[in-house]
Order: structure tokens, then sequence, then C-alpha cells
């Protein structure tokens, strides 16, 4: 937690530094996937590869993927990690998914309900879930009115967004409606700031 609200980038270097590569490892699988991609942006080249050599594959492609959008896109502020739902689910099958993929999740206060395609069709808040009987069908519960961001989106206005509407995260979605990822509130007051 400490590492990520460090402000200067020399600090966070010598830091990287100091570490042994297991070290590395350890501190790397700690962090969400956005603030290991801020972290980056201000590392030099030798600094950008070693952290990239001490993450998995998986972690090393979404990585890349985010260090694609423009600097002031929603996609550059997003993290990819999230809590996605089929519209199919039982409330039990879906409370199941969460307990299991919830603790490596940025937030799970609200759950986005996808198809097979990846499209966004609706959100669930965990209130709604929680509330609802186990053999309910998340399709029959979810929101299927919502507010969402593009990728390419102004970071500025995203950040807005969420404080207009008194969201604690908002959607990201490609330009076909694919879910891609999520801004967070505390990634959108830093763009405020």
């Amino acid at each position: 937690d400490v590492f990520t609200y460090l402000e200067d980038s020399e600090d966070q270097e010598k830091i990287i530094n100091a570490l042994s590569d297991k070290e590395l490892r350890e501190v790397l699988d700690e962090l969400y996937l956005d603030d290991t991609v801020d972290i980056i942006e201000d590392m030099p080249a030798n600094m950008v590869s070693r952290i990239l050599r001490n993450t998995d594959a998986s972690t090393r492609s979404q990585i890349n993927q985010l260090l694609k959008y423009p600097e002031d896109s929603a996609g550059s502020i997003m993290t990819t990690e999230f809590v996605d739902l089929k519209e199919t689910m039982t409330v039990e099958d879906a409370l199941k998914r969460i307990r299991r993929t919830g603790p490596d999740k940025e937030t799970i206060n609200v759950c986005y309900v996808i198809d097979d395609w990846r499209h966004l069709i609706g959100v669930l808040s965990i209130r709604t879930l929680l509330l609802a009987e186990e053999d309910d069908i998340i399709g029959d519960i979810m929101e299927r009115n919502y507010i969402c961001v593009q990728t390419l989106d102004d970071q500025e206005e995203t950040a807005r967004a969420l404080g207009k509407y008194d969201f604690l995260a908002l959607p990201v979605v490609d330009t076909e409606n694919r879910l891609v990822g999520i801004v967070t509130v505390d990634d959108a007051i830093d763009v405020l700031q």
C-alpha cells in the first residue's frame, strides 16, 4: 500500500533496485493492476523490463494492453480487476464466484453482467445480490439501465461522471460494448487532483 502512494518515482525505483526478484514478485502480486501500470509509466526502460520479467504472462499481457491507451483516456486509468457474472447464473452461483475471485479484485461492491461475447448487459450491486433468493436468476434481478464509459473517453470527464452519479466505480467498454475494465473512485480522485 505504501509503495503505491510514494509521490516520487525515484523513491520507487530505489526500492525496486533494493529488492531481490523474489521480493519484487511479492510486491507486484499485492498491487492492483492499474497501480502497477502507473508505476511502470514513470520508470526507465531497464526498470520496466525488470518489472515485466517478474510478472506472470497473463498480468504482463494485461499491463501491455493498458499501456496502449492514450494517457488522458479512461482506458489508461482503468483496472481489469472486477467481478463479472453471467445473466444465466443463479444468485447462489454468483455468490460462489464472488467468494472465489473477489479477494483479488479491486472492488466487489458492484458486479458487471456480461454475455458470452463479453458485452456488458447489466450491473448488479452486492446489496441486491445479498437480499435476493439463492435460486433467483441474475438476468432477472440485474439493472439493465447502466452508465458506462468507453476506453477512449477523456479521463477527466470519466472522473466527473463518477462524482455526478455518486458511483464507486464505472464500467469501461470498448467500441463494441465489450467490458474491458472499470474506473474506481480512487483513480478518479487522482485524475481530478
